[in-house]
């Protein structure tokens, strides 16, 4: 079985990924969703953190041997940057949403020497923007981000094109497309329910997915 694969399986597994597109999760946004993540459940279930976590730290080895330190995002990709770290013999720290307002200030936790070598993690990318953030903090501060390593991506277009114009490299443990096709094969919907996933995905702002299921 494929990591892409085996990963989806242990995050529906563990309901770390919960399809539900009978009854639809409504997102901050507002909108209207047939998923959700909550990546925070793999730190409870060993035998799924052990496959993430090792995961993680075999990823940066494969597909970005130069990397010095990991810097996790604030806050869920933190502790999955401190496993995969302790895996690889690497520093770690991590990234603030935004800086501290008392004592030295900090954006960034732990030890940056400017031109070190960073690989970003992340639990979870949609549309970008937060690790967007993390990755312009470590480049004002002088590192040179290898890019992100996140554990499940949506795929959404709006978030491959900021990734792309901002020049960042993302590799995922697992994607939408996967965890939509396992969820079928393991039962959790059906195979008339891949297509709707996917149809929000490719546009999460309409919601004419949500209509589909009385056309199949």
């Amino acid at each position: 079985m494929d990591i892409k694969n085996e990963v989806a399986r242990s995050l529906l597994s563990i309901e770390a990924v919960f399809l539900r597109p009978q009854e639809p999760f409504t997102w901050a946004s507002g909108i209207k969703s047939p998923i959700y993540c909550d990546n925070r459940l793999i730190l409870t279930a060993p035998e799924a953190r052990d496959l993430v976590e090792h995961a993680i730290a075999e990823t940066v080895k494969r597909e970005y041997p130069q990397a010095q330190v990991l810097m996790g995002t604030a806050t869920a990709g933190i502790a999955h940057a401190a496993i995969a770290a302790h895996l690889l013999g690497l520093p770690m720290g991590y990234v603030r949403s935004s800086s501290k307002d008392h004592g030295r200030q900090n954006r960034i936790e732990g030890k940056l020497v400017p031109g070190q070598k960073v690989v970003v993690v992340e639990d979870l990318i949609s549309t970008g923007g937060s690790v967007l953030d993390a990755v312009d903090a470590l480049r004002e501060a002088g590192a040179e981000v290898l890019g992100i390593v996140s554990i499940f991506t949506y795929g959404m277009k709006k978030g491959v094109e900021r990734l792309a114009a901002a020049q960042v490299r993302n590799v995922s443990l697992t994607d939408l497309d996967t965890v939509a096709r396992a969820g079928a094969q393991e039962g959790y919907i059906t195979e008339a329910d891949v297509a709707r996933l996917l149809a929000f995905r490719e546009n999460p702002s309409d919601e004419s997915w949500i209509r589909a299921e009385s056309q199949v």
